[in-house]
């Protein structure tokens, strides 16, 4: 529920405090039709791929990573298949820019060039500070030795393929 509550605050508020500082850095953008079309092509296929990655790596972990009467969304096995053989936070990977792409749907320069940044900024910090630790604490030596030598993304051919792999 509370990652529910800070997705939400960071998009919609993304976009109230983009739409305001587009009246103070950017007057009148909201009444370019252009900029919004272009805007709007950019945002559709991020958005697009954002989900599929998300919907991919989501199976994964539904498939791999309960045993158990567990509640949705939670782990209890750590998962290695997939994305995951190649990097620790896959689908983090594409949800980083799940703030970009709303941005460029709803076209707000200041959202898509500070806020989304920003909130991705803070997105790795939360990996660092919550993900990581938390993993840890769970899985422990067997985390240690999975984390050992694998990033926590993967950009090469290999991994961006796995991505778009379906279960």
């Amino acid at each position: 529920m509370i990652r529910f509550i800070i997705w939400t605050v960071m998009l919609f508020g993304g976009a109230g405090l983009g739409f305001y500082l587009d009246s103070i850095f950017f007057p009148g953008i909201h009444h370019n039709l252009m900029f919004h079309i272009v805007s709007f092509v950019f945002g559709v296929p991020l958005l697009r791929t954002v989900l599929v990655v998300s919907r991919n790596t989501g199976r994964i972990l539904a498939k791999y990573g309960r045993e158990g009467d567990i509640p949705r969304m939670e782990t209890n096995r750590l998962v290695s298949e997939g994305p995951y053989r190649l990097m620790r936070h896959p689908m983090h990977l594409g949800l980083l820019f799940f703030p970009l792409a709303f941005a460029l749907l709803i076209g707000s320069p200041s959202f898509v060039f500070i806020i989304a940044p920003a909130e991705a900024l803070f997105m790795l910090l939360m990996i660092a500070i919550v993900e990581e630790p938390g993993a840890r604490k769970k899985f422990g030596a067997k985390y240690k030795r999975y984390a050992k030598g694998k990033p926590w993304f993967c950009l090469k051919n290999e991994c961006i393929k796995e991505l778009f792999n379906n279960v």
